[in-house]
């Protein structure tokens, strides 16, 4: 027996089956726009406009759930009582909407004064008496979010499964868009305390440098008068607050100089430069402390001049924070070498030394800022951990590498390369 087709003759379906077409697709046109909003408070208006007109009722809104009180609230509402529904929360229990939102399932009620579940505070709030209701799930991934309701159809007419559809359909591509638009949001609230946190970092260490540094004058000039005419116990106590000072001073010089970079203040003024000069200056500054420690500091320099174009300041800065993390993991009687080796287009500038030597794990963030491999309670060298940072900073600025070896127990490595420039040997130079 053959299936009969029944045409569509009444005018009635026929232009009811239109109307559900023309909505559907007017669904998808908002939904592409709904995708492509990020900002919060406009998808959510643009939202509840278009389900009260879609659906041609008297009022929509939208209820999402407050993670930190386990209610719903209104997020969003057509009408002029906004700012009243904002202050209202709606319960999960003894509600429409909470009934919606833990059953993840449509609800329509055609007369809600005869419907125990329909929660009365809201009308009583702000004058508005509700008579029908149509309220669908806000779901993300098999997750609710909330609740997206229409209110009183306007032709005075019951809603139906068409109805269910149509705002089923507007709120599968609502929930993606709120969702998305609350992840940015967090995102950049997140952004914003990180760029709080890390402005008030830099603010504290521009304030303390500036701040210890005028006291610590005072301390280290008195402390030297006093040398001058002190004798016996007392020229080895003065000698030890002399010690004291010149190492408070040096992290306070790591700490400004970090700050320069970090705000980039550190303005580069290039020349061109002799990279047997800035060895030899490395040798004149830590030949004497290394000397005090009984180690023996060797240098293997190329007798050719190898120019590199820089800034002399930043890169003895650098160098001579290599330098001193060597001289400071070294033991007495310890070696230390400073090599020069000539490649094509760069200079390589290694210093190796003998020392207790770098976990392999700890390799890769020796550079980080405020970063020691020693534990800050059991440590027994000092500093901030910002001179390797400082290193990095600045090699980096001239276009150049820094990295780390180490054999663990068996010293370690450090090398830095940079750029080099060919310049005419027809004068002296620089």
């Amino acid at each position: 027996m053959e299936a009969q087709v029944v045409p569509l003759n009444q005018p009635a379906e026929i232009q009811r089956l239109e109307k559900t077409v023309e909505r559907l697709e007017r669904v998808v046109t908002i939904g592409q726009m709904l995708n492509s909003t990020l900002d919060l408070a406009q998808l959510l208006e643009t939202i509840i406009q278009t389900a009260a007109d879609l659906l041609g009722t008297q009022a929509a809104s939208i209820l999402l759930m407050d993670e930190r009180t386990g209610e719903l609230f209104f997020a969003a509402s057509t009408g002029s009582s906004r700012e009243e529904l904002r202050e209202i929360k709606v319960p999960l229990e003894g509600s429409i909407a909470g009934a919606i939102y833990r059953t993840g399932e449509p609800i329509i009620v055609g007369d809600v004064s005869g419907d125990a579940r329909h929660y009365t505070g809201v009308d009583q709030s702000i004058s508005f008496q509700t008579r029908s209701l149509l309220g669908v799930p806000l779901q993300v991934r098999s997750r609710c979010i909330g609740v997206l309701e229409a209110l009183n159809k306007l032709d005075g007419e019951q809603f139906e499964e068409s109805d269910v559809h149509i705002l089923l359909a507007m709120a599968s591509h609502a929930a993606i868009a709120i969702e998305n638009a609350r992840l940015v949001a967090n995102l950049r609230e997140a952004n914003r305390r990180l760029s709080d946190l890390d402005r008030l970092k830099t603010n504290f260490i521009s304030i303390a440098s500036h701040e210890l540094r005028t006291p610590l004058m005072i301390v280290q000039g008195f402390a030297s008068f006093l040398r001058e005419q002190a004798s016996g116990e007392m020229t080895s106590d003065l000698d030890m607050v002399l010690r004291g000072a010149s190492k408070l001073q040096a992290i306070i010089d790591q700490m400004t100089n970090l700050n320069y970079l970090e705000a980039g203040l550190s303005e580069l003024k290039r020349e061109n430069l002799v990279v047997q000069n800035l060895v030899e200056d490395l040798a004149r500054e830590w030949g004497p402390l290394a000397a005090a420690k009984q180690q023996t500091l060797t240098f293997n320099v190329p007798p050719m001049p190898i120019f590199v174009h820089g800034d002399r300041s930043k890169i003895d800065l650098a160098l001579s924070n290599v330098m001193n993390n060597a001289v400071k993991f070294t033991p007495e009687n310890g070696h230390i070498t400073v090599q020069v080796i000539s490649h094509t287009g760069r200079v390589e500038i290694a210093v190796i030394d003998d020392g207790a030597g770098i976990p392999k794990e700890e390799l890769g963030r020796v550079f980080e800022r405020f970063y020691q491999v020693e534990d800050h309670l059991t440590r027994h060298h000092g500093g901030l951990g910002l001179g390797l940072a400082i290193a990095k900073e600045v090699v980096e600025q001239h276009g150049g590498r820094i990295w780390a070896e180490s054999g663990g127990g068996q010293g370690s490595r450090f090398r830095i390369t940079l750029p080099t420039v060919y310049v005419r040997l027809t004068g002296a130079p620089q």
